[in-house]
């Protein structure tokens, strides 16, 4: 029986030179190619132009990884970020924030939906979550070969202690949990799509996925260590605050896509 996990990777995957390939960045880079491959399946299903598919790409990967950074620099430490406004760009330093990804991608997605689809930014957002779901489980494994982002003590069989920043008692590898929504997320809407058709009830996938990784999120930072210190004193911590703004969000479009689909089937 397991007793706890030893954690000890390096976070570096490959050096050649100057050159320095981290997992991180590889994971990051799989969770855009998976998102492209579904996202292509699905529109090539449904007969749409492959320039959409492109585009969207485009519009998807610059709003992510420009939320994530300006998200990070905003909401957990931005009296320093507006003092050192051109560290915002150090994005190789780290610090990525995943609600800022998520509100970098309702931005572009947007444009995308207007300026190239002229379809709703839900009936995007129907489509697109599916990969974005294993898109978000591979950056959390990048969190974990980081040794970053993980939770509190535990006596649990499952427990890392993280080498590389001193730790020396075991702790929730929240990385993981992270990492398991995500899944369970993406094989829920992949379901609902391909079995249930549910792409026919506007707003369902989209709602579910919301629900799947804002509500586990929320849960989930009850284990986990505040990011920055002036969350300590909070009742809920940032992340849960930024959760729950998604959390009514999925809850109401599950709702309307019920009643605008019972409408247009009586």
């Amino acid at each position: 029986m397991l007793t706890f996990i030893t954690w000890n990777v390096d976070p570096e995957l490959l050096k050649l030179g100057s050159l320095h390939i981290r997992w991180y960045g590889l994971l990051w880079a799989l969770g855009i190619w998976f998102t492209l491959i579904i996202t292509q399946k699905i529109f090539k299903h449904e007969k749409h132009p492959d320039k959409w598919v492109d585009s969207l790409f485009v519009y998807t990967v610059l709003g992510a990884v420009l939320g994530a950074r300006l998200g990070h620099c905003l909401f957990y430490n931005p009296s320093y970020y507006l003092a050192n406004p051109l560290e915002i760009l150090y994005i190789w330093q780290g610090g990525l924030a995943s609600h800022g990804g998520a509100i970098g991608i309702l931005i572009s997605t947007y444009l995308f939906s207007k300026k190239v689809a002229k379809k709703s930014i839900i009936w995007v957002f129907d489509r697109l979550v599916i990969g974005v779901a294993v898109c978000g489980a591979l950056i959390r494994l990048g969190n974990l070969m980081n040794s970053e982002i993980y939770g509190g003590p535990t006596t649990l069989p499952w427990g890392f202690i993280f080498v590389r920043n001193g730790e020396t008692m075991p702790m929730h590898p929240t990385q993981i949990y992270e990492f398991l929504y995500c899944m369970v997320t993406f094989a829920v809407t992949y379901w609902l799509y391909w079995k249930k058709d549910a792409y026919k009830k506007t707003g369902l996938i989209f709602g579910v996925f919301l629900i799947g990784i804002f509500a586990s999120r929320f849960l989930i930072e009850f284990v986990k260590n505040n990011q920055e210190a002036f969350e300590d004193g909070m009742l809920l911590n940032m992340g849960q605050l930024l959760s729950i703004p998604f959390i009514i969000w999925g809850i109401w479009l599950i709702i309307n896509s019920y009643k605008k689909y019972n409408l247009q089937h009586k």
